[in-house]
């Protein structure tokens, strides 16, 4: 089908392009008057403008363009037409104009064709009167991003000038987000599992609350959200009692008001996500798509009962194969909420000389499509940019939180980065939400007792800081004390891994306690899992195999593992280039 535009000379030709659309509205180029006349627009999917050879484009053009969807009628629009010249234009689809552009200097039509995007979502027809209040072509969008906050509801520190506390954090944030019109929170997984006594003991649930108080948006999903299962990862999202504890604070739990997304776990018996792979926001007309996943290895660091029946995709194809689908719905602009590591040696807002570790590689194979990556994991700070898309982490415990600014264009619907940083959750000079404050003290109130009792002593810190060897002085006192726990079922030494220690032993006391002093909320807070002990017969050669599993290149890994009472090794300095192993020194 084929309709027939009236213009005053052949200055715009229209080709049809699939897949967008541009509706022009042209004006007299003449100082003699002319006729008017009702001409139909639209219906079609793309016009792509191209300038007719030797016809000069030099009139201010008023352009209505930008944001049309389909429609069952015709549009109609007046073209002032000087000379009468017939131009084809091919009907595909009918279109609506959203709004009116009068270019205020004369715009060159370009001499190839340039396709512009169409906006996914329906806006009413304005008129030229209304084009002087016209929104700008880029929307601000500030997202706010924490990673790693591991219940720390009520944790203080003196890191980053003294920071802590989710009353604070939900002080901090809202400061942040009330400065820009469009914003949204995030949060790059483990926000529960390994968590303090003050929210481990009511099952994660307070985090939870507090993080509905403060407006959290979305989850992306980390290994510790399985520590307890799928079945109690659920309940966290839907709310609900907990099957064996019931309602320990007494009362009902209605689960995250914010969404979990999970791209790439898959449940073994129906094939699907065990939530949704991403959810999109959109923001004055563009969309935002924001994906969520955990590492692909979190099976083999989470108890396997905890993950039996699930299946952990690669990070990078998973997003990848989710591309095609989010361009087909229009949408350009793509965030990764991505629960995976690495490690910069810069300082909590640059990259130092590089980022390195599994999140580096993951950015590397991801499609051009993705604009901007927030990672978790391995609970250090960074803002790197690798090939094209910035990657960011913000240490843990809510000790610090990510505000990246970035513009969205109406007409490409892509996503810029304009600024990130790193911000402290500042203490001094910053009034605590009382809401938040409140639920801190009913949980330290209900949990007192238990976290005030005395249950041992110490002379001095224990601290977790590693030796050349990967071992710790905590780690092998761990160690000792597994092996004490499982001598009657016939354990004769015992291994301790550094990623199940949490937090130091301290001689100062934390609390009502005196120094020297240990409580069990400050044990707890050291060895916060609930993982069961296992014996096991393993030979020299085993044990060998995996003492040197701690080492990769030369360095000593996250996973260094501490010894008990009862066996001892040698670690070399370097790779016997020659066979497995390491060169012992002489």
């Amino acid at each position: 089908m084929e309709r027939r535009l009236m213009l005053m000379q052949p200055i715009l030709v229209f080709r049809m392009v699939p897949g967008l659309a541009l509706v022009l509205l042209v004006g007299a180029l003449g100082a003699c008057g002319g006729q008017t006349q009702p001409v139909e627009v639209v219906r079609y999917a793309t016009v792509v403008v191209t300038a007719t050879p030797g016809v000069p484009v030099d009139t201010p053009t008023p352009v209505v363009i930008e944001k049309i969807v389909e429609v069952e009628r015709v549009v109609e629009k007046v073209v002032e037409v000087v000379k009468e010249v017939e131009v084809p234009v091919e009907v595909i689809k009918e279109v609506v104009v959203v709004r009116e552009v009068t270019p205020t200097v004369p715009t060159p039509v370009p001499s190839t064709p340039t396709p512009i995007p169409a906006a996914p979502t329906p806006q009413p027809t304005q008129s030229a009167s209304q084009a002087a209040a016209v929104e700008p072509q880029e929307v601000p969008l500030r997202i706010v991003a924490i990673n790693d906050f591991h219940g720390h509801i009520a944790t203080t520190s003196s890191a980053f000038g003294g920071v802590g506390r989710v009353d604070y954090l939900a002080a901090n944030i809202a400061a942040a987000r009330a400065e820009y019109e469009n914003s949204v929170f995030v949060s790059a997984g483990d926000l529960i599992g390994g968590s303090p006594l003050v929210s481990a003991l009511f099952h994660d649930e307070p985090t939870i609350e507090a993080m509905n108080l403060m407006g959290l948006d979305i989850n992306g999903v980390g290994n510790h959200e399985f520590d307890d299962g799928l079945e109690e990862l659920a309940r966290m999202q839907e709310g609900g009692v907990h099957p064996i504890d019931g309602n320990l604070d007494g009362d009902p739990f209605d689960g995250a008001d914010f969404e979990f997304l999970a791209a790439n776990v898959i449940a073994d018996e129906t094939g699907d996500t065990v939530f949704p792979p991403y959810t999109v926001r959109e923001y004055h007309g563009v969309s935002v798509a924001f994906i969520g996943m955990t590492l692909e290895g979190t099976a083999n660091i989470v108890a396997h009962t905890s993950v039996e029946g699930l299946t952990f995709l690669d990070e990078a194809e998973t997003v990848n194969a989710l591309v095609p689908e989010l361009r087909d719905a229009g949408i350009e602009a793509v965030v990764v909420l991505l629960h995976q590591g690495g490690f910069s040696d810069g300082d909590q807002d640059d990259c130092g000389s590089g980022l390195e570790g599994a999140v580096a590689e993951v950015t590397t194979q991801l499609d051009d499509a993705v604009d901007l990556v927030i990672a978790g994991h391995t609970n250090d700070e960074f803002v790197c940019e690798i090939e094209g898309k910035w990657v960011t982490m913000a240490d843990n415990a809510g000790r610090l939180f990510t505000v990246i600014d970035v513009t969205l264009d109406r007409v490409t619907r892509d996503l810029t980065v304009q600024d990130i940083r790193n911000l402290p959750n500042t203490q001094e000079g910053v009034t605590p939400v009382k809401e938040l404050t409140a639920l801190i003290e009913k949980y330290e109130a209900l949990s007192e007792v238990r976290a005030n009792a005395v249950i041992g002593a110490t002379t001095s810190d224990i601290l977790r800081q590693q030796n050349d060897a990967g071992e710790s002085a905590l780690g092998d006192v761990l160690a000792d004390a597994h092996l004490e726990a499982t001598r009657d079922a016939g354990a004769v030494v015992a291994f301790m891994n550094r990623g199940g220690m949490r937090n130091d032993m301290l001689f100062a006391s934390s609390g009502p306690e005196r120094d020297g002093e240990v409580t069990y909320a400050e044990a707890f807070s050291v060895h916060p899992f609930g993982n069961s002990m296992v014996t096991m017969t393993l030979t020299g050669q085993q044990i060998h195999a995996l003492l040197e599993q701690q080492f990769r290149d030369g360095e000593v890994t996250t996973r260094g593992y501490c010894k008990s009472q009862g066996v001892s090794a040698t670690h070399g300095t370097e790779r016997n280039p020659s066979g497995p192993g390491w060169i012992y020194p002489a």
